[in-house]
């Protein structure tokens, strides 16, 4: 089977979307992160929509190209690390990163909006690379 470009598509505009308005963040300091409560809920929303983009991209290539469906979802990133697809230190971030996202989705009461702010003002960027990564197979 053969990856669908349609899906691909629309899964790097949601992170590139859901980056672009990241990017309104960083210029923020700490400080000023952390008092706005709306902005951290926005920061929370999209970053969780980034990271799920990259997860669907990831086991999207994975099932399609490799014919495996990794049990769980920072597995997927080092399933593709091991067939050559993306480089070993970006899928050992984005493997945290998808260990980040089961905080927001499963213990949202304990967030820590200083490590929000921290994986926005430092992380974007293994999105971003694994966003191109993904593009570049169709």
């Amino acid at each position: 089977m053969s990856l669908n470009p349609d899906l691909i598509r629309a899964r790097c505009g949601e992170i590139d979307s859901s980056l672009s308005r990241l990017e309104e963040f960083r210029r923020l300091s700490r400080d000023q992160f952390l008092v706005n409560q709306d902005g951290l809920d926005v920061a929370c929303y999209r970053l969780l929509i980034a990271i799920e983009a990259a997860l669907a991209l990831c086991f999207h290539v994975s099932a399609k190209q490799l014919h495996q469906v990794p049990e769980e979802y920072a597995g997927c990133f080092s399933t593709l690390e091991r067939a050559g697809l993306i480089p070993a230190d970006l899928s050992s971030r984005l493997q945290q990163m998808a260990r980040f996202r089961n905080l927001l989705v499963h213990v949202y009461w304990k967030i820590d909006y200083g490590q929000v702010y921290e994986v926005i003002t430092t992380k974007l960027d293994d999105l971003r690379a694994f966003r191109a990564a993904v593009a570049g197979l169709i």
